[in-house]
């Protein structure tokens, strides 16, 4: 089975189109974690776990993305573990995608397209396994991720996240296969700079090189170049 963790913060617009699309994986685990939210998105949550067993919902007072990420974690069942934003959906074939993609290796990592409205973009799928820093176009085996969580109390966690799994050396199979629905929501936290937050994600990545092995450190430096740039330019 696999276990699907959805962090919640107000996203009432958009969660049940992304449950839904949950739902049509099969046989899955959907954990809706919310986040302290203000609006109705947690009696939302609440009204489809009513409605279909495989979903569970979890709370906790509003800590940030990364905790509940880590409480979705901490209830996960599966043998197979996978991340999705409350604003987006998966693609009806998505887990059997992955599932016949990871035979074995520890996770396969597929690619995006961005949705605004109703008109979905071109295909962003990975040319390499250090291209994209989002946990979320992934699915892991669970063992692999074994004692990994999510740095709490920044943004851009996911960065670290996903230095801290490709310093494990893991064994990753990439598919050329765009079936993560990424929506443009101009609401959402990263849809506008933090200078601030940027410079504490570069603080703990040098912390992170400063104690990490030589290919560790190579994964870091290229992470944090890529990074600069695309600050930059956005």
């Amino acid at each position: 089975m696999i276990s699907i963790i959805v962090p919640i913060y107000n996203a009432e617009p958009y969660l049940e189109a992304c449950t839904t699309s949950l739902l049509q994986q099969g046989e899955v685990q959907v954990i809706l974690v919310d986040d302290g939210s203000t609006d109705g998105s947690l009696a939302l949550a609440g009204e489809l776990a009513a409605q279909d067993s495989r979903i569970a919902v979890s709370t906790q007072a509003h800590a940030g993305q990364s905790a509940a990420r880590n409480l979705g974690l901490a209830h996960a069942t599966g043998e197979y573990i996978a991340f999705v934003d409350a604003d987006d959906c998966l693609a009806p074939d998505w887990c059997a995608r992955h599932m016949a993609a990871i035979d074995g290796a520890d996770y396969v990592q597929s690619g995006y397209r961005r949705v605004r409205g109703a008109e979905a973009g071109k295909k962003q799928t990975p040319r390499h396994r250090y291209q994209f820093t989002s946990p979320c176009m992934r699915l892991y085996r669970r063992e692999a991720i074994e004692g990994m969580r999510f740095e709490e109390g920044m943004i851009y966690e996911d960065v670290i996240w996903s230095v801290d799994l490709w310093a494990r050396d893991l064994r990753c199979r990439r598919i050329g296969y765009a079936g993560y629905l990424y929506t443009v929501n101009p609401d959402s936290t990263t849809s506008r700079p933090h200078p601030e937050a940027q410079r504490r994600l570069f603080e703990t990545l040098h912390r992170r090189a400063a104690k990490a092995s030589l290919r560790t450190r190579a994964i870091i430096a290229y992470t944090v170049i890529r990074l600069k740039i695309h600050f930059l330019l956005s």
